[in-house]
């Protein structure tokens, strides 16, 4: 069903005082056509919503939800076997059915997207200036070289950007990721557009930067009459910075709502289903699952790791940590991009070259032992990445992706292979039938649930997890790690987990490891770091951590800014 708009609060309360909408999308409905014989896939059904100046509109939901198609449909983006239908109106003019040209000075003009990721959205071979100046000059063509150059300082600036004239100079690979996402918020910017499509613009940054991000948002919102579509499955971070909240699912708009009455009491059984499934700090309390053994899983002793970068200048990425995992423990490492926490990962599988200090890993020291020993310590360590749509052969079934490392390592043929395949993806909860699926048949909590399987394949002893769920929206975060909970359990692997989530720490791990500038600042029990951290930068990231409540938010926000 269509829930129509609900009136803001801080709005007049009757429909003739109330201003008219910058964005109006009225029974907005998209269709995209398969094969021939294959019914049509209704993406969006009748979607309808306002969307005022000044405005943060959130729109959440599942993938697969319509929310990010819905978006693209109001700026023609959609490819061409989507047929979209009903009313987009921007102001006066009717965006559905607008011809190319007409919709092109639209975008960036009027209306401007922030994508999610802005590795992929920058071009790596120009400027951060170029970039800049070249998007000014497109929609300003009467813009000079020079007043281009004084505009692309301005924008710099505006994000807050540190020493924007420097800048200009820097490629995209020459920043920070939040840098990065601050410089495609000012390209957006450039021609002062009056709506802002932010569409998952904080998902690949770490608490501590997206936290800045946000704030870089809400006074741009304060500066300017921008409104902001903001396409997010981080309730923490809808309760940050929206206004009201639209939920959509299969399609349709399930509800919509003032952001405080949509935590409070949330009208649609899917919205509080959607909130339930949110982790919270401080909302689970367990012992430790620590075997205290002798001999543990995982043993770093006084590591360090350096490499040289294109200046030639030597960077050390961890140094000098000591960390040890026992069986049976799940141990995660948290901290910013950059901290080392993903080279200490790759240390433990073997990845990245030690320049001193020891790992052994399950009793075999990595670097010091015979290559055939190195080699048999491997099988015993399984693994599970971020993105299970990169780390899974997209030319291998499930079957045969669960199954390579029973074939290579355990030397199971035939039906012996099939029936282990089988078995594991039962122990996923997927369907024994999917193994002759391909990845891309598949979603990605589905997909996550593969690689769990295949690490899971050769019954490791240590099993390292960097950033499982991450891409994952709640609902299926949710479902991913109670099912990774249930299988550590069962099995009693010990597990790094490395992870910037603090909440989805405080679900899992029985002791948490703070890294920071690759040191390991901080190291304990889940609940003494979770909740009476000792050191400044722990500190830090539980301050930044976004929480699903808007009251609580907007006092924390009001302490970081009185400080």
């Amino acid at each position: 069903m269509t829930t129509e708009p609900t009136p803001a609060p801080a709005r007049a309360a009757t429909a003739a005082a109330e201003p008219a909408p910058v964005l109006s999308l009225r029974d907005l409905t998209v269709t995209f056509r398969v094969d021939r014989g294959t019914p049509d896939v209704h993406a969006v059904r009748g979607v309808s919503f306002d969307l005022h100046a000044g405005e943060v509109l959130a729109v959440v939901g599942e993938s697969g939800s319509g929310k990010s198609v819905s978006s693209l449909a109001v700026l023609g983006l959609l490819p061409g076997t989507a047929r979209v239908s009903g009313s987009a109106r921007l102001g006066d003019l009717e965006l559905v059915g607008l011809d190319d040209r007409a919709l092109s000075d639209v975008r960036g003009r009027r209306v401007a997207m922030i994508f999610q990721d802005p590795s992929n959205a920058l071009d790596p071979v120009f400027t951060i200036g170029f970039q800049l100046r070249e998007t000014l000059r497109r929609h300003l063509p009467g813009l000079s070289r020079a007043d281009a150059r004084a505009r692309a300082v301005e924008l710099l600036r505006m994000v807050e950007l540190p020493d924007p004239e420097d800048r200009l100079a820097f490629y995209p690979h020459q920043l920070s990721g939040g840098q990065a996402q601050r410089v495609m918020i000012a390209m957006a910017l450039a021609c002062d557009p009056e709506v802002l499509i932010a569409d998952e613009p904080t998902t690949a940054l770490d608490v501590t930067v997206q936290a800045e991000v946000l704030d870089v948002l809400r006074r741009l919102r304060a500066r300017t009459s921008a409104a902001i579509v903001l396409i997010t499955h981080d309730m923490g971070v809808v309760a940050d910075l929206a206004d009201r909240v639209v939920v959509m699912r299969h399609g349709e708009v399930v509800e919509t709502a003032d952001v405080a009455d949509l935590f409070d009491a949330p009208a649609a059984d899917y919205t509080r289903t959607l909130l339930s499934a949110v982790p919270r700090i401080g909302a689970d309390e367990r012992p430790s699952a620590a075997d205290a053994a002798e001999r543990p899983a995982l043993n770093v002793e006084h590591l360090v790791v350096e490499y040289r970068n294109r200046r030639g200048r030597v960077v050390r990425a961890v140094d000098d940590v000591t960390l040890r995992v026992q069986p049976g423990e799940m141990v995660a490492l948290v901290g910013e991009s950059g901290s080392g926490k993903s080279t200490l990962g790759r240390c433990a599988l073997g990845l990245a070259p030690l320049t001193s200090g020891t790992v052994e890993v399950v009793g075999t020291r990595l670097g010091r032992d015979t290559p055939r020993a190195v080699r048999a310590a491997r099988t015993r360590i399984g693994v599970v990445f971020q993105n299970p749509a990169a780390s899974l052969n997209p030319r291998y079934t499930v079957g045969e992706s669960v199954g390579e490392p029973l074939r290579v390592h355990a030397g199971l043929r035939r039906g012996a292979l099939a029936a282990r395949v089988a078995e594991l993806l039962d122990g996923v909860e997927l369907p024994a039938a999917w193994a002759s699926r391909y990845p891309h048949e598949l979603s990605g909590g589905q997909r996550q649930r593969v690689s769990i399987a295949r690490a899971i394949a050769l019954d490791p002893e240590l099993l390292i997890a960097d950033e499982p769920t991450s891409a994952l929206d709640v609902s299926v975060q949710a479902t991913v790690l109670e099912l990774f909970r249930s299988i550590q359990q069962r099995l009693r692997f010990a597990c790094l987990f490395i992870s910037h989530d603090l909440a989805v720490v405080d679900e899992l791990a029985d002791r948490v490891a703070v890294m920071h500038r690759g040191r390991l600042v901080e190291v304990g029990e889940r609940s003494r770091v979770l909740r009476a951290p000792e050191h400044d930068y722990t500190r830090r990231l539980l301050d930044a951590a976004p929480v699903p409540d808007p009251a609580a938010q907007a006092e924390r926000r009001a302490v970081r800014a009185a400080v």
